[in-house]
């Protein structure tokens, strides 16, 4: 009588797995593109003076960085999905530096533009590869602890960033000026390199797609076409191109979309799907996602330029009038995955009361205290509106990325960085554009207090649309 045949059963091999430390590597290189973002803010005036730039190349300086971010990152996360996700990241963390290098060294405007289109580019292609990482390393209460720590590290820098850059321009370190607000990222770069080529594990989707060109394009077209007349249009004294471009959105926009089900109904797969964006968590978020953003940006840039221009700070006490809103916002985001537990995502509507609260306090502050406005008076209103946003953003990004699965991790951090990025790009064009335009009519404080009113109804909008969220998040 024969032996039974036996066949050797291979295991199946575990998901690489993101430790503590590979964690705040790559949370790391998520603070530099968003911290660059708003540290500009309290450096123009000296850029300007510097380099002999008027307004309008300085709106470059800004838009120029945004709508490179914004136009590429889904782009990023495709090609993170396809050629590896820890070799995006390394290659976009180490472009990041050198761009930056490139900024803090630039001896004309023109320069300075280029190079921060360029670092824009960069932050496109190292971004989307931080939440894709996450989303394909971990999972259960691992993953729910990560993105929330994601969410406290997007919402700090965003106002760290604010406060250190006013921190460096006064400092005036080794005679740099503003420009140390660029060079200070190229030591972070060297550190964070050094660490990621041991901690962080290489992943990438088990299906690659090659890159959608059609929809790349559109998608490109789509954003250039909303983001560039709005952040530039005022600065130009909107001629006629800023409204062709602005007429141009909506067709751009519908021809993206019908080439994307296209492609979508036809078997391949999109830059963005439009079978993704039928998972509610994600459709609901993302609604979410761009009035909490146009508002939080908006409100950064208005008041850095209210409280340096109208009350008469230096860029330090301006930055450092926020601090409260950091603190508070780094202790109450760590709480988040804790309270969706218990709570579901009425967690966000609360923040949405909470914050709105907090923005009426600095209304109330600007009305009755201006022109001396600074860290006492606005201490309360900071810390309640700093309290409501970690209450929203950190469990938001959780929620949109909730039902995502694992292959599709790049595209859908993509997708979701891209909103935050365009919103956070119509922020300043929007509600700066209304402050700056009602302060020769109005002076600053009126000024003031009716663009925080106009970002306290977007509140009220975001509250609303969570109401629709799922109550329980997976």
């Amino acid at each position: 009588m024969s032996e039974p045949v036996t066949t050797a059963v291979r295991p199946v091999a575990a998901p690489p797995a993101l430790g503590g430390l590979g964690l705040f590597t790559v949370l790391l290189a998520a603070s530099l593109p968003l911290v660059d973002f708003f540290i500009i803010n309290v450096a123009l005036p000296t850029i300007g003076s510097d380099l002999d730039a008027g307004e309008t190349v300085l709106e470059l300086v800004v838009a120029g960085y945004g709508v490179a971010y914004a136009v590429l990152l889904v782009l990023g996360g495709r090609l993170g999905d396809s050629f590896g996700r820890r070799r995006l990241f390394l290659g976009g963390m180490a472009a990041f530096g050198l761009t930056s290098l490139v900024c803090g060294l630039a001896p004309t405007a023109w320069t300075l533009v280029v190079a921060r289109v360029a670092q824009g580019a960069s932050a496109a292609a190292m971004l989307p590869q931080v939440l894709a990482t996450i989303q394909a390393t971990t999972t259960g209460a691992r993953r729910a602890k990560a993105m929330s720590l994601f969410g406290a590290t997007a919402g700090l820098s965003m106002v760290a960033g604010q406060i250190l850059g006013g921190v460096l321009v006064a400092a005036d370190v080794a005679g740099t000026g503003w420009r140390a607000v660029f060079l200070v990222n190229v030591p972070v770069v060297v550190v964070g390199l050094a660490l990621a080529v041991r901690l962080v594990p290489e992943t990438r989707s088990q299906r690659p797609e090659p890159v959608d060109g059609p929809g790349t394009v559109l998608l490109a077209l789509s954003l250039l076409t909303l983001l560039v007349p709005l952040t530039e249009g005022r600065a130009a004294g909107w001629p006629l191109w800023t409204w062709l471009s602005l007429a141009a959105f909506p067709f751009a926009v519908a021809a993206f979309w019908r080439v994307e089900r296209r492609a979508d109904r036809a078997g391949r797969t999109p830059l963005v799907p439009p079978s993704l964006l039928a998972l509610v968590s994600l459709r609901r978020g993302l609604a979410l996602m761009l009035p909490f953003a146009i508002g939080f940006s908006g409100f950064m840039f208005v008041i850095a330029l209210a409280l340096q221009q109208g009350a008469g700070l230096d860029p330090v006490p301006a930055g450092l009038a926020l601090a409260p809103m950091a603190v508070v916002h780094l202790l109450v985001s760590l709480a988040g995955p804790r309270l969706i537990r218990r709570y579901g995502t009425r967690v966000v509507t609360a923040g949405t009361v909470v914050q709105g609260a907090g923005i009426l306090l600095i209304v109330l502050a600007a009305w009755r205290d201006w022109p001396h406005l600074g860290f006492a008076s606005l201490l309360p209103g900071m810390a309640l509106a700093g309290a409501g946003q970690a209450l929203q953003l950190p469990n938001l990004l959780w929620i949109v990325m909730s039902e995502v699965p694992a292959e599709r991790a790049g595209v859908g951090s993509g997708v979701m960085v891209t909103t935050q990025q365009s919103a956070l790009a119509l922020g300043v064009a929007t509600l700066g554009t209304l402050f700056l335009t009602l302060v020769p009519h109005l002076g600053v404080r009126d000024a003031l207090v009716t663009t925080l009113l106009a970002q306290l109804a977007g509140i009220v909008l975001t509250g609303l649309l969570s109401l629709r969220l799922p109550r329980e998040v997976g």
